[in-house]
C-alpha cells in the first residue's frame, strides 16, 4: 500500500461491504480515516464540524446535570467524544449496527476510540437503533429494559429523505416519531444530523409531535468542493409534562 492510502480494514456486513480507510491529505499533512458503506462515504474525519454540534447543540437544550444520553451511530466518534466532553453527561449509550465499526474503536484502530471506550460513562452497544426506536418496552439499554433517556442525539442517515436502509423511514414519520419520544424523559430533546440543509416538512412533522422545534444550520468550508457546505441539526424537546 501506497504511504499516501491504506485500507486498514473491510468486512462484509449485512448492510454490504465495510472499509475503514486511512488517506494522508497532501495539502495539510494529516491523516485523514473514512468509513464507506458500499459506495457511500459515511464518514471523514476530515469533516466533523456539524457531528459535534450535533452533541452540543442537541446537549445545549438541556438545564442541570446528570444527562443520560444515547447516540445512535458511533462511525468516526465524533460525537460521541463531544458528548463525553460534557461533565454534565453521567451516562451514555451509543448504538451501532455494524460491528466492527465498534471493534475499530475498542482495538484502538480510529484516534478517537481509546478515548471513547476507556470512558467509564460510555458503552458501546450492538445493534439496530431504528428497531429498538420502535420498542420502548426494551428500548436502547440491555441492561435496563425501558430505560429512559433526556437526550437522544442521530447520526445515521444521510437525511430524513435520505436514508440507508428503508426500513429507517419509518422513523421520520409522526408516529415513528411518536414512539421515539417515548424513550425520552420529561422534557428531554431528540437531536438528528442531516447532511442537507433543513426540510421543512420535516420541521413541521417535528412540531406536530413534540412541544417545540426547530432546525439550526450549521456551515463549514470543504476545500474539496471549494465552497461552504450547509448541513442542519434538527432540535425536538419533549413536553415537561408529557410522560
Amino acid at each position: 500500500m501506497s504511504a499516501y492510502f491504506q485500507e486498514l480494514d473491510y468486512q462484509i456486513t449485512s448492510l454490504g461491504g465495510l472499509s475503514l480507510r486511512r488517506r494522508r491529505d497532501l495539502a495539510s499533512g494529516e491523516d485523514i480515516y473514512e468509513i464507506k458503506l458500499n459506495e457511500d462515504f459515511l464518514m471523514s474525519s476530515q469533516f466533523t464540524t456539524s457531528e459535534k454540534a450535533l452533541a452540543t447543540l442537541g446537549l445545549g437544550e438541556l438545564s442541570g446535570g446528570g444527562f443520560d444520553v444515547v447516540v445512535g451511530g458511533l462511525g468516526l466518534g465524533y460525537t460521541a467524544a463531544a458528548a463525553l466532553e460534557k461533565q454534565e453527561v453521567q451516562s451514555l449509550v451509543v448504538v451501532d449496527a455494524l460491528r466492527p465499526v465498534i471493534e475499530w474503536h475498542e482495538q484502538g484502530m480510529l484516534p478517537l476510540g481509546s478515548t471513547i471506550a476507556s470512558d467509564s460513562r460510555c458503552r458501546l452497544v450492538h445493534g439496530d437503533f431504528f428497531a429498538m426506536a420502535r420498542e420502548p418496552e426494551t428500548g436502547f439499554d440491555p441492561h435496563e429494559p425501558g430505560r429512559r433517556f433526556d437526550a437522544i442525539l442521530l447520526d445515521i442517515d444521510h437525511s430524513p429523505r435520505h436514508v440507508l436502509d428503508p426500513e429507517n423511514a419509518t422513523l421520520y414519520t409522526p408516529q415513528g416519531l411518536k414512539t421515539l419520544s417515548d424513550h425520552l424523559t420529561s422534557g428531554g430533546v431528540f437531536a438528528l444530523w442531516s447532511n442537507e440543509p433543513e426540510d421543512l416538512g420535516f420541521t413541521a412533522e417535528l412540531q406536530g409531535v413534540f412541544e417545540q422545534a426547530r432546525a439550526e444550520r450549521v456551515v463549514f468550508y470543504n476545500p474539496l468542493q471549494e465552497r461552504e457546505v450547509q448541513q442542519a441539526v434538527y432540535l425536538a424537546r419533549k413536553g415537561k409534562g408529557d410522560a
